[in-house]
């Protein structure tokens, strides 16, 4: 194996944070409580401090680095179904399409849930509807996120979760350079 910096400190700690948040107002907080509110308005700000990082940030954090990319998904599906082991250094094209998935459903959320507070859609039924909608989608992504990480860690013998905590992606020692995404 050999170890290749992949993940910053501000990826791994956006990543965290933003895994704790949404869970605590997804499954604890009440959500008509104030905190919720505020829980949102944080979830919000580092989605969209993300996005920034995606243009300015380190090599695999950049956008650039994991486009969302139809052909290249179809490709890492027929590597799944023929058990080839294809490592990236960085965002698998899956994984590259769940972040957008992610971040848009994320962002939905949180203009759903502003628009609750508005006197103009306050007591609309169709803003509350959406959000709620938009929670179960992102519950389920996660879900699916969660298991393509241990599937994907496992079937090519890469601890991903790991490399999400310490920066660090160990990689089969037949890659002599870094793969690219």
């Amino acid at each position: 194996m050999r170890s290749f910096y992949v993940w910053d400190a501000f990826v791994r700690i956006f990543h965290w944070s933003l895994a704790g948040l949404f869970l605590a107002n997804a499954i604890f907080l009440d959500p008509d409580a104030q905190i919720h509110r505020w829980v949102g308005y944080g979830v919000m700000a580092l989605v969209l401090l993300r996005l920034v990082w995606g243009f300015v940030g380190s090599e695999h954090a950049r956008f650039k680095n994991f486009p969302p990319d139809a052909r290249h998904s179809m490709e890492q599906i027929k590597d799944m179904i023929a058990g080839r082991q294809k490592p990236h250094a960085g965002h698998s094209p899956l994984g590259a399409l769940m972040i957008y998935n992610l971040f848009a459903t994320i962002l939905a959320i949180g203009a759903t849930g502003y628009l609750m507070t508005t006197n103009t859609f306050w007591g609309v039924a169709w803003p509350e509807e959406l959000h709620e909608a938009l929670v179960t989608w992102a519950e389920i992504s996660v879900a699916l996120h969660i298991l393509a990480v241990i599937f994907e860690s496992h079937r090519n013998k890469v601890d991903l979760a790991g490399s999400m905590v310490t920066g660090y992606k160990e990689l089969p020692i037949q890659h002599s350079q870094e793969p690219q995404n």
